[in-house]
């Protein structure tokens, strides 16, 4: 647990600032956003397409004020034990075993469902923990509506009702951020617990911005053209439109090569970088690269 837990934010401008300290670049609305989730106490769902920087706004939080960050990463058969808590099996039997013999199974029973016995999961470790934590429940578009139903409780309450052993309510309230991919729409019980944000791909002179702070030794012109073609890709109907950690990703790799323009040629052999399917890269070789010819050709 971090023992540099910053106090919360007074203002908009003072979270904005302290994400921008920590390397994450917020639009007005995401720092607002992040503010009112740290003086309401209220989730943040947090939509957008993959690649905008949700995940990262999560770790930009908890690196800025200084909190542990509890991951819980969603995939589609997600269940309350890999979620919420299971119970030490293994070591139960094993206490079973080192009873006297003729113990009756009331005293037995008491004995192994104590905290001792019991294995936390992310949504528990936050809940449970003696620090404030900023906890993360990334696409939780892949699960299904019976988890969702299971969050709410956690959600509204900041507690978990476990039958051996009652109620475990939070000793300090977590930061929580969810992130979709918006791949299916989430119930409205869900989001009425929750503030919302979407982040979408970043403007040019934003994403120029974010790309200069990552790779501040690459020229203005080059970092310009980049994200010009950036967008132009994006543009295009691909499969994965390339994601701002990728243009800082092609930054990094331009400024390693010693690339002074991105002409046909470096675009074509450094492409993989941020073009991550065979047909995809078809497309973009035929619509981006012809134009890169001069630099005029790029709008």
């Amino acid at each position: 647990m971090s023992d540099t837990t910053r106090p919360e934010p007074t203002s908009v401008a003072e979270v904005a600032e302290g994400l921008r300290s920590v390397g994450y670049l917020p639009g007005e609305s995401t720092a607002l956003v992040s503010y009112l989730a740290t003086k309401l106490g209220k989730p943040v769902l947090v939509e957008g397409p993959a690649g905008v920087g949700k995940t990262e706004l999560a770790k930009a939080i908890s690196s800025y004020l200084g909190r542990e960050l509890v991951r819980l990463q969603c995939y589609e058969g997600l269940d309350e034990a890999k979620a919420l808590y299971e119970w030490n099996y293994r070591k139960q039997l094993l206490r079973i075993q080192a009873e006297a013999a003729g113990t009756g199974w009331e005293a037995v029973q008491d004995d192994i469902f104590g905290e001792e016995f019991l294995l936390a999961r992310p949504l528990m470790t936050a809940i449970s923990s003696e620090q404030p934590v900023v906890l993360l429940i990334d696409e939780i578009d892949k699960t299904d509506q019976e988890f969702e139903a299971m969050l709410l409780e956690v959600l509204s309450d900041f507690q978990i009702s476990i039958p051996e052993l009652g109620r475990v309510s939070s000793r300090t309230h977590p930061i929580v951020l969810l992130t979709s991919n918006n791949s299916r729409e989430l119930t409205e019980a869900l989001k009425r617990r929750c503030l919302y944000l979407w982040l979408d791909y970043p403007e040019l002179e934003h994403e120029l911005e974010i790309v200069r702070l990552h790779a501040p030794d690459l020229s203005e012109t080059v970092a310009r053209r980049l994200v010009e073609v950036i967008g132009m890709v994006r543009d295009l109907d691909l499969k994965k439109p390339p994601s701002i950690a990728e243009s800082i990703d092609w930054a990094r790799a331009l400024l390693l090569l010693g690339v002074t323009e991105i002409d046909t040629d470096t675009f074509t052999e450094t492409m993989s970088v941020i073009v991550k399917h065979r047909t995809d890269m078809d497309v973009v070789a035929e619509r981006v690269g012809l134009k890169l010819g001069t630099p005029a050709d790029v709008a």
